[in-house]
């Protein structure tokens, strides 16, 4: 398909879940959600969310985000979701990558919930009623243990180096993609290239690929990761984070950087 059709996908309300920085996020796929304007959006983070994020939220598209932290990593802070939460206009809902990934795991595996250790102690559990403590059926003695309920995301979205043309998609070491694509009900994906050869038929590729029954539609974006980088493709660029998040501090700022960015983008990418 093509972006603006993946982006249609995307109703209001809909939760999407969304990887980490290094892990293929959709750039091509941010401008595309913005156009499209589905709004109230609820956005789950894997584990930690960054510029895709602040310019969802820039847009006014969202309204939470369930994340263990939301940065533009070597610039800072990322200004649009700090002012939203500033200003009350998005709830966040705060959990730690374990506690993330535990979510997704329990979804795959078809459990309501996935016991975790490690946050009792903390405050997070004050703000998390949704955590249920009990205390581990199996022990003699108290023993208490935190349950986190499963992650069902609408959608999954991501960006991946290929897909051949069964659908199947190459994301290499990249695991945390595959757990979003379990758990979630869609997953859309973007991607470098479209290989002829079956990824899933080739030993040094199969393990590294998501068989094609995860997958709901797949789009040709060269560059799509960019102003981040994909792993074995190109490198972040981190002067343009920089000019973003300097951009982005105040509402025109933002406004004037994201209605240039398409061009900008094409230019980068070289289309």
């Amino acid at each position: 398909m093509d972006l603006q059709g993946m982006a249609r996908r995307v109703e209001a309300g809909m939760q999407l879940a969304l990887p980490v920085d290094y892990a293929g996020v959709s750039m091509a796929m941010t401008q595309a959600l913005i156009a499209h304007g589905a709004g109230d959006l609820d956005l789950f983070c894997v584990p930690t969310g960054g510029l895709q994020v602040d310019q969802l939220v820039g847009a006014g598209l969202v309204r939470s985000v369930e994340t263990s932290a939301v940065s533009l990593g070597e610039a800072g802070g990322a200004p649009r979701f700090n002012q939203a939460i500033a200003e009350g206009c998005i709830v966040v809902r705060d959990a730690t990558c374990p506690a993330i990934h535990a979510a997704l795991m329990a979804a795959q595996k078809g459990n309501p919930f996935q016991p975790l250790r490690g946050i009792i102690g903390s405050d997070i559990l004050r703000f998390r009623p949704d955590w249920r403590v009990i205390d581990n059926p199996f022990a003699e003695d108290s023993d208490p243990i935190v349950l986190i309920p499963a992650a069902r995301p609408d959608i999954a979205i991501f960006h991946a180096p290929m897909a051949d043309r069964h659908g199947n998609v190459w994301i290499g070491r990249r695991r945390e993609l595959a757990a979003m694509a379990y758990a979630a009900q869609q997953t859309l994906v973007t991607v470098e290239r479209i290989v002829e050869e079956n990824l899933l038929g080739n030993e040094m590729s199969a393990a590294g690929t998501l068989p094609a029954l995860y997958v709901t539609e797949v789009a040709v974006a060269p560059r799509g990761a960019w102003p981040y980088g994909l792993w074995g493709e190109y490198a972040t660029d981190t002067a343009e984070i920089l000019r973003y998040a300097k951009a982005a501090r105040t509402a025109e700022g933002f406004a004037e950087y994201m209605a240039a960015a398409p061009a900008g983008q094409l230019q980068e990418s070289g289309r």
